[in-house]
């Protein structure tokens, strides 16, 4: 981030830091607002938001509705140690892979080697219509040897934002773009062995531009219910744990909005 919108971000964990904004579950000022209040584009003040969500200051509901992070009962544990790393060696490395043995100590064990596989940062996208359906590939996965429901995602490339990729990969493999993008987790996949973070955004809206470009990776593309996502699950037809994380997210959030208006 530029001078600029460094400032705003540390102007914005400031305030949420003093309680400027209530209390949890409760909606910061819009977009809107906060550009003409603190003189940013909105795209530049979205990559400040977007960092605010990855690091848990605020949660997104919905669309572009930020909101500081709910009320949990559980607390976080303390006094735990993390184990010690004490070196590392590679064992293979290509452009697609590393293998390695990492020298590790478990609190109160004795060190040993522990395989570690990287892979690369990865990007998804579920985007969604005003028909509450999601766009998605019917794809075939040689690895598994099956047929299934994928995402728009892919690698994000050295010195690129997560955003700009997610927004890439969907014009690439699907021929449609995106109006809006909002990140709405980062995981890891595999935490005991591989390191592959994963960022998950959701698009609303979007835009028929061409046809997709990217030939290995353009399957049969179609605009999904939302109501079909549980079936689709059952049935082992999801594949990819970003296509389940992200597609998971928005029916928790839809759930959570419901119960809400509820009440």
């Amino acid at each position: 981030m530029g001078p600029k919108t460094t400032k705003v971000y540390e102007t914005l964990r400031q305030r949420l830091a003093d309680g400027e904004y209530g209390g949890p579950g409760d909606k910061i000022p819009s977009e809107r607002t906060l550009t003409e209040e603190l003189g940013i584009g909105r795209t530049a003040l979205r990559q400040v938001l977007a960092r605010l969500v990855t690091e848990g200051a605020l949660e997104v509901r919905g669309r572009s509705s930020y909101r500081l992070p709910g009320a949990v009962s559980v607390a976080t544990p303390h006094g735990l140690q993390p184990w010690r790393v004490h070196g590392e060696r590679d064992l293979y490395d290509n452009r697609w892979v590393k293998l390695q043995l990492w020298d590790v100590e478990p609190p109160g064990m004795k060190s040993f080697e522990h395989h570690v596989v990287k892979l690369h940062h990865v990007a998804v996208t579920a985007v969604l219509d005003d028909q509450d359906r999601v766009l998605m590939m019917w794809r075939y996965r040689f690895v598994p040897q099956q047929f299934g429901w994928e995402l728009p995602g892919g690698i994000v490339d050295p010195g690129e934002e997560p955003s700009d990729t997610a927004l890439r990969e969907v014009v690439e493999e699907t021929g449609w773009r995106p109006k809006a993008l909002e990140h709405v987790v980062s995981y890891q996949p595999m935490v005991g062995m591989v390191d592959s973070p994963h960022e998950i955004f959701v698009g609303h809206g979007a835009e028929r531009v061409g046809e997709p470009t990217d030939q290995e990776e353009a399957g049969h593309i179609e605009w999904v219910p939302l109501a079909d996502i549980p079936g689709l699950m059952a049935r082992g037809e999801l594949m990819g744990s970003g296509t389940l994380v992200a597609l998971l997210h928005i029916l928790a959030n839809r759930r959570a909005q419901g119960v809400t208006a509820a009440r």
